[in-house]
């Protein structure tokens, strides 16, 4: 299926989680996803299956002074 992550076309496999996609991408640490326009909480990583056609933008918080 094909989705949009970070304003890229990306080929994703049917039934796949947000965190299966993090794991999958090796994302880890602080971030914060918006999923079709929306913030997605992170207690919905683990819950939410991708769907075709969704966008999401993957941010990582970085700290600083």
């Amino acid at each position: 299926m094909q989705v949009t992550i970070n304003g890229e076309t990306r080929n994703l496999p049917e039934k796949i989680t947000v965190n299966d996609l993090l794991n999958e991408m090796k994302i880890e640490g602080k971030i914060a996803i918006e999923l079709n326009q929306e913030i997605l909480p992170r207690s919905q990583f683990s819950e939410y299956q991708i769907n075709p056609g969704d966008t999401l933008e993957i941010v990582h918080a970085i700290g600083g002074g």
